[in-house]
Parts: C-alpha cells; sequence; structure tokens
C-alpha cells in the first residue's frame, strides 16, 4: 500500500488499521474513553481490570479515522465527532450502559491539586491527626482551622470546610488536603460516547448515575402504588394495603351503626380536650359519609 506521493506505508500502521477495523465489525459496543487526567501507572491499573469486559485501544487518530472508513459500518463514522482529546477506544460485547457502568465502578480516589475546581465542599472534619507539632500548625491556621495538641500529635478542634463546591482549590489547602489523606476526587475513564452496532446508532453525553437512578425508580413506584391504592386497582403489590383499608373502614362503619364512640387519632385526641370530646356526639350521617365520600 502506498500514500498518493507513493510513499509506502509502515506495516505497523497497516496491522493496526486492520486490527481495529476486523474489532469495528466484530464487536457489539465501541466506546470513546477521556483519558486525559489519567497518571500512566493508574491507566495500566485500570486497563487490567477491564480486559474480562473489554479491549483498550489509544490508537493515532488518523489511524482511528482509517479503520473506521475501511469497517464500513453504518452510523459508526459519527464516533470520529467525539475524537476531540487524549481518549482510550473501548471494544467489547457488553451494551454501552454496562460497559460506562463498568468504566464508572472503575475509578480510583485521587488527591486534590491546586487550581481544581471543588467538586463539592472540601471540608476537613474534626478528630485526631498524625500531624505532628511544628510547621502544620501554621498550615492549618492559615485556613482558619481551630486545633489544640493531644499526646504529642495535633487534633482538629472543630470540622472546617476549606474550599466551597465550584471554587479553586488554594495551594494551602490542597496541601493540607494530602497531607490528612483526604482525596475528594476520583479519576479513571470517563465515557464520552459509545457505538451500539446492533442498533447502529451513537450515543454521546453518556452519563450514569446508578444511585440517583434507583433513588427515582423507588420515588416513583411509591407514587404509582399510592395512586393504585386509591384507585382499588388490584395486583400482587396493593391486595394486601386495600385488604387492610377495607377492614379498618369495616371496623368503623360498625361502630357508626351500633352507636359506639369513634375512634380518633392520637394526634387529633391530643389537640381535643376531655370537654369537647363530650361535647361532640357521634353522627351516624357524617361517619358515613367520611368513609364513602
Amino acid at each position: 500500500m502506498k500514500t498518493k506521493n507513493s510513499k509506502p506505508i509502515p506495516r505497523g500502521k497497516i496491522k493496526a488499521v486492520k486490527e481495529l477495523s476486523e474489532l469495528i465489525k466484530t464487536k457489539k459496543t465501541i466506546l470513546i474513553a477521556d483519558i486525559s487526567s489519567i497518571p500512566g501507572s493508574q491507566f495500566q491499573k485500570i486497563g487490567k481490570k477491564l480486559r474480562e469486559s473489554a479491549i483498550v485501544k489509544v490508537p493515532k487518530k488518523n489511524l482511528f479515522f482509517r479503520a473506521v472508513d475501511e469497517s464500513k459500518k453504518e452510523g459508526v463514522e459519527n464516533l470520529k465527532n467525539y475524537f476531540d482529546k487524549p481518549v482510550a477506544i473501548l471494544f467489547s460485547d457488553l451494551d454501552s450502559y454496562d460497559l460506562a457502568g463498568q468504566l464508572i465502578k472503575n475509578k480510583s480516589p485521587s488527591k486534590a491539586k491546586s487550581g481544581q475546581i471543588a467538586p463539592t465542599d472540601l471540608e476537613i472534619p474534626a478528630g485526631p491527626t498524625d500531624l505532628v507539632p511544628g510547621p502544620a500548625i501554621s498550615e492549618l491556621g492559615a485556613l482558619g482551622i481551630q486545633i489544640q495538641i493531644q499526646g504529642g500529635k495535633i487534633e482538629i478542634k472543630a470540622p472546617k470546610v476549606v474550599t466551597k463546591k465550584g471554587d479553586k482549590i488554594s495551594d494551602g489547602a490542597a496541601a493540607m488536603l494530602s497531607k490528612l489523606g483526604i482525596m475528594p476526587f476520583k479519576i479513571g475513564f470517563t465515557p464520552i460516547s459509545s457505538y451500539d452496532s446492533e442498533r447502529k446508532i451513537v450515543y454521546a453525553n453518556i452519563k450514569i448515575d446508578e444511585e440517583g437512578a434507583i433513588n427515582n425508580i423507588k420515588d416513583s413506584f411509591g407514587r404509582a402504588l399510592a395512586l393504585a391504592i386509591s384507585l382499588s386497582y388490584f395486583n400482587s403489590e396493593t391486595i394486601t394495603h386495600i385488604l387492610r383499608k377495607a377492614n379498618s373502614h369495616e371496623r368503623r362503619l360498625i361502630k357508626i351503626i351500633s352507636g359506639e364512640p369513634d375512634e380518633v387519632p392520637q394526634e387529633v385526641a391530643n389537640e381535643i380536650s376531655p370537654q369537647k370530646k363530650e361535647e361532640k356526639p357521634v353522627n351516624a350521617a357524617e361517619g358515613l359519609a367520611s368513609l364513602f365520600g
């Protein structure tokens, strides 16, 4: 193979393009991940953890683009739009969501660096430390942290936020967080986009929040259950609640018909004096109305 200038293309590049093209053709998911903030040692560790889930490649832009063109796979060319920073390409038989979830789970805690933006309020907690009296006393004082000496070590008397969410981390705050072993950041492969070969589409702006998704599902379930019970919609989830509600109504109806005093919820009873209770007899019509609307 030769270029337009008749210069032979190195065999290594030809082999790399062929390998990438074959992976594009055969794998279910091709995911692009941002690796711009990952040190080399951390990259190797993450790569080893992902061996069972994906094949990780860090190809040059022009080689990947050529492989995309040679694969002639519908829709995969859209991945070219997301190759604008240092990235890794992951080829996997997992679907896009599962593979992105694997990347999130494999992120590791990282120290704060001066100039970084705080992801949350960065707080130094109260309690004992391994710091000995010395320069650390003035460093803590510069951050407005109250201390005392206990057993030859510095103890922080009260928690202190050293950087608020969204603010830049100062030199002093970064240094102290590091000395105390507080690592507020997480580093790892960050999903950018993913190609689904079965649907022949590219997913962009991938964001995985399993905890948030589970909480949303729980909240939606609770709302749906309450609505179903109010409508007397019978199924395996509502039947127990509906029967319990019917049983409560039955007991109250019997008391109303027999003339027995109606039960008053405790929180209501606490607000009504004994004299007012005696002055208000049970009204059967009102009781039935409250039951059946």
